[in-house]
């Protein structure tokens, strides 16, 4: 596709979203409980949460003792974050994974509803270079879409891949013009097949969304151990 690389379309898309209001006042998704449930297990107080955003989920889990590095693609997001906790701004980046303090290793990493921008392959690398991230014996939280989502916005499907995943490209709304990976259960496995366990076992969320919308959609989640 013409234009400027993808991470500066779903930068500009997720401003957009921010600036509107997106989040403001939402609780913190039920999977955060999960997530810091195993942290604590494992004595983990420290890790780094990829697509921070403005704080829906971090906040809660800076409150609840935790010392997360958080980073997200959007600057009004991260000033947003920024504004709501001063005392963590020197852990907060704009950008991608290589805006991160070089040889950064964490013993949690946290991505939610944020491995899913682009085709497979691309959802593939990323979820690679952050597992990268993960030290030896840490947590890897995930929650990704799932297929059998159902759309709300006009999209094609571009890709089909051989585990059943599915690539669509909108045609409207708010992600206008990006490509949004939903991953089979096989699709999602496959990324963590080698060097890491489960211990919170791949789960299926279906959620209706809030009128005026319309319809379902569907997340998988769960928690690798790296080993």
């Amino acid at each position: 596709m013409d234009g400027p690389p993808s991470e500066f379309r779903i930068a500009d898309a997720w401003d957009k979203e921010y600036l509107a209001g997106r989040y403001s006042g939402e609780p913190p998704l039920p999977f955060i409980a999960d997530v810091l449930s195993a942290a604590r297990r494992m004595g983990i107080d420290r890790g780094l949460y990829i697509g921070c955003g403005n704080g829906r989920n971090f906040v809660p889990l800076i409150r609840a003792g935790l010392e997360l590095t958080g980073v997200d693609l959007s600057s009004i997001a991260i000033r947003q974050l920024s504004d709501r906790l001063p005392a963590c701004a020197e852990r907060l980046y704009v950008g991608d994974l290589s805006a991160l303090p070089r040889g950064s290793s964490y013993p949690l990493v946290i991505g939610i509803q944020v491995f899913q921008h682009g085709d497979r392959v691309t959802c593939l690398q990323h979820i690679q270079k952050a597992q990268q991230l993960l030290e030896v014996g840490g947590l890897f939280c995930i929650r990704v879409n799932a297929i059998g989502s159902e759309h709300e916005h006009r999209n094609e499907v571009v890709e089909v891949t051989e585990d059943g995943s599915e690539t669509i490209r909108y045609l409207a709304g708010p992600k206008e013009g990006l490509l949004i990976h939903f991953f089979s259960r096989k699709g999602l496995g496959n990324a963590f097949e080698s060097g890491f366990r489960q211990t919170l076992p791949l789960r299926y969320v279906t959620m209706q969304r809030d009128p005026p919308s319309v319809g379902h959609w569907d997340q998988w989640e769960a928690i690798w151990q790296k080993i």
